[in-house]
């Protein structure tokens, strides 16, 4: 192990020693100084995951998430220097993490506070104007053969939750519904400045992710054939989350 990757160890694992080698210029413990460092580093990164995930904090409370947080951040140094982007696997951690095993919903919330954050600093795309898009879906035979382009912030989460509405709960504002069921999967888009967060039906995420996949509105219908696709649709539009109508791709 290098010098570099020793040091990085040991700061991010209280367990583990002070890296030898290291002095201090004004003659002061380099132990003591680098308990300090690491303890301010550790305390950096749990408020980094705090500001991701405020809404999994509301849920479990201040104590319980920064001790939670804690375990994690002692096994998932940064990637990147972008505090916004830490803790992007935290959903997966919260999921094995035994003390949070009596909120099984909040693994989801967390997955969706990331898809929030992703859909904020997605590329940007110019939305159809709705007057056109309902002109050429109201044509059967320009509208057979095409597929749509979605908005490239547009994300989607399955989920046995309410986590649109335990998420909503949270909110200072009450964002309105796409739609509302016992068990909700998530649309997330960001719409102009704000990022909305929606609740859909099965029907509706499926024939959604067949969109996003690139087949054609006929394929994504047959592989949907529940989806209530005049709501949908409607949605979509109202929404601002379709950029495009392009003819399907036909292979020679």
């Amino acid at each position: 192990m290098s010098r570099q990757s020793e040091f990085a160890a040991a700061l991010l694992d209280p367990r583990k020693a002070c890296p030898p080698g290291l002095v201090c210029t004004n003659g002061a413990d380099p132990l003591g100084r680098f308990a300090v460092y690491r303890n301010n580093v550790l305390s950096s990164l749990i408020n980094a995951l705090a500001d991701n995930y405020p809404v999994v904090a509301q849920l479990v409370g201040e104590a319980f998430f920064r001790a939670m947080a804690g375990v994690y951040v002692q096994s998932s140094a940064p990637r990147s220097p972008v505090m916004s982007d830490y803790g992007g696997d935290f959903a997966g951690f919260i999921e094995g993490f035994e003390p949070a095993a009596s909120v099984p919903y909040l693994a989801d919330v967390a997955r969706l506070e990331r898809l929030q954050m992703q859909a904020w600093h997605a590329a940007d795309a110019e939305p159809m104007a709705g007057e056109r898009i309902v002109e050429v879906l109201s044509s059967p035979m320009l509208a057979e053969h095409l597929r749509i382009g979605l908005h490239p912030s547009l994300r989607l989460l399955r989920s046995p939750f309410a986590v649109v509405t335990i998420w909503a709960a949270h909110q200072q504002q009450t964002p309105v519904p796409f739609d509302t069921f016992p068990e909700q999967n998530a649309l997330v888009l960001r719409n102009g400045l704000d990022v909305e967060v929606l609740a859909i039906s099965d029907a509706a995420y499926g024939f959604i992710s067949c969109l996003q996949e690139g087949l054609s509105l006929t394929a994504a219908i047959e592989a949907s054939p529940e989806v209530d696709l005049e709501h949908t649709l409607a949605g979509l539009i109202r929404y601002q989350a379709i950029t495009q109508l392009l003819p399907e791709q036909v292979c020679p």
